[in-house]
């Protein structure tokens, strides 16, 4: 629960960038957001899930 949290955070944080930065149109951000509706209510959605979570313990694992 926590790592989903984070990752919402984190492309929230940079969606907020890519807009003020001009670098993102609003529609462009209401179609990533509809897309990720989709996406969720699909059947790839755990394997989403599951590649994310194996991408976040191996960043996790890494020591600097």
């Amino acid at each position: 629960m926590a790592i989903s949290i984070s990752v919402v955070l984190l492309l929230f944080v940079l969606a907020v960038i890519f807009l003020r930065n001009g670098g993102l149109k609003l529609s462009h951000a209401l179609v990533c957001l509809l897309l990720g509706f989709y996406l969720a209510s699909t059947s790839i959605a755990p394997t989403i899930h599951s590649g994310l979570s194996a991408t976040a313990d191996i960043v996790g694992s890494l020591s600097p």
